[in-house]
């Protein structure tokens, strides 16, 4: 029953795109606030709860990233309602984007929800896909050749995934015969798998495959050029969706290979996300523009949360997980209005905003941009705190602990040249460039009102009780 109405949204939006109906893009924009009604229906189920069987299962982990990822559909879904005033878009592209939404929020479905190695990469494939689709949507050659970019990257990813996964399958099914595809027995008998070179290399690949799918090193500039070229809504999915399946997989490998070996997961991870953060920040130090600079700092957020997670500091990955799953949709949907008709520079762009809405336009983008570097109250601001503190505790647990202290200290200072770019631009923004007057739209400040609700109430008792339970 739950799997239906898990699956109910996507089906009427697949069909309503086809049909030639009067309001079709009103309809389409009701119907996709639909997907955070099951979504919310989970959190009263006991957990785990089988949606099909062994294959698909709700736990405390993939329940709240489903919850996360639905706040942030519904958030692009508002701030799709008035992209064309933006963005020139034929209402054939807008039923063109919202059919192959529909599918990519079916692949999504199948990937959070999975149990078994194999379901989770034909979801993830699925919504990998259906986004090479989404990209092509804004009818430019730029478009067009990064959407080919994205499928022949994405394809690449892909197989490295899948290969890894066969030989993680390989390395189990002498003990758990056919059952080595599900992460429940592999994490239950992860001490037992006697092939630990065959499921270390296994996991190697897969982790390679999803370091290259959210951008990290040395691909670090292909998701920034497929944002670039994009239109703002589909930047925000990447961001704030697709990379929440692909970062659930890696929680899933990693759980079991710390089981098999810690030291070697610990190590292979933590390099190799501190050399993605450390050109990363030199990248975000030279970017010249906001989907540029958004899409490389998620880049920094995506490696900071694997550093947390490895480092024992689950808690913080989720809570940082969160965060960002929430601030950088909300960034790049403020940055599509900031410039519309791509008519504005940083310089001021802030300035201009008039009335209600724009003041609160002008708030949240600002409170948005504030939170990103982590300034107090930021939800960011608690899971780093956190996080450096599962690193210092893991340092003076290790026989390394000089090595640890420096790299944790080079870390700091990766941030910090971060941190002083985005203030930079922030004062560039509000300070500097001519007072030219701009518009916003009711259901824009809707979605980042939307976006800013969920980051307090992700930094509520409750919120942190919720995290905080989940191993």
């Amino acid at each position: 029953m739950i799997l239906a109405f898990l699956l109910l949204p996507s089906v009427v939006i697949f069909i309503v795109s086809f049909l030639n109906i009067t309001k079709q893009k009103t309809v389409l924009s009701v119907v996709s606030l639909l997907v955070l009604i099951p979504a919310i229906w989970l959190f009263f189920l006991p957990r785990p709860y089988p949606i099909l069987g062994p294959y698909l299962v709700a736990d405390d982990l993939n329940t709240y990233i489903f919850l996360v990822s639905s706040i942030v559909a519904i958030g692009v879904t508002l701030a799709m309602a008035t992209l064309d005033k933006h963005v020139s878009i034929s209402l054939k592209a807008y039923a063109r984007f919202y059919r192959f939404f529909a599918l990519f929020w079916m692949g999504l479905i199948v990937s959070i929800m999975s149990n078994n190695m194999g379901l989770y990469w034909i979801g993830l494939e699925t919504a990998t896909l259906s986004t090479v689709y989404m990209i092509k949507t804004n009818q430019t050659s730029f478009a067009r050749r990064e959407s080919w970019n994205y499928m022949i990257v994405g394809a690449i990813a892909i197989s490295l995934i899948l290969f890894g996964i066969i030989l993680i399958y390989s390395s189990a099914k002498p003990i758990l015969g056919e059952e080595a595809m599900n992460f429940t027995k592999l994490l239950q008998n992860a001490k037992n798998i006697s092939s630990i070179f065959l499921f270390e290399t296994g996991f190697a690949i897969v982790s390679l495959g999803m370091f290259i799918k959210m951008g990290f090193f040395p691909m670090n500039l292909w998701l920034a050029n497929i944002e670039r070229s994009s239109f703002y809504p589909i930047a925000a999915l990447f961001s704030g969706i697709l990379e929440s399946a692909v970062i659930l997989g890696f929680f899933r490998f990693s759980h079991i290979a710390k089981i098999v070996n810690f030291s070697h997961v610990f190590v292979f991870v933590f390099v190799y996300a501190l050399l993605t953060i450390f050109i990363v920040s030199f990248l975000i130090f030279r970017a010249k523009d906001f989907i540029r600079l958004f899409s490389l700092s998620g880049i920094e957020h995506m490696a900071l949360i694997t550093i947390f997670w490895v480092s024992g500091g689950i808690f913080a990955a989720l809570l940082h997980f969160g965060a960002h799953a929430f601030l950088k949709p909300a960034l790049f949907l403020s940055t599509g209005v900031l410039e519309s008709q791509g008519q504005y520079k940083i310089a001021g762009a802030l300035r201009g905003y008039r009335g209600i809405k724009g003041k609160l336009f002008y708030f949240l983008t600002s409170l948005f941009l504030l939170a990103i570097i982590s300034l107090p109250p930021s939800p960011m601001f608690f899971s780093e705190l956190f996080g450096f503190s599962s690193m210092i505790k893991i340092a003076k647990e290790s026989h390394h602990l000089f090595l640890m202290i420096g790299s944790i200290i080079l870390l700091l200072f990766l941030l910090l040249i971060i941190f002083y770019k985005f203030v930079e631009i922030y004062q560039s923004m509000k300070y500097e460039g001519e007072v030219v007057e701009k518009r916003v739209y009711t259901p824009e400040v809707y979605a980042l009102l939307l976006f800013a609700i969920a980051l307090v109430v992700l930094i509520t008792p409750m919120s942190f009780a919720f995290i905080g339970a989940i191993s």
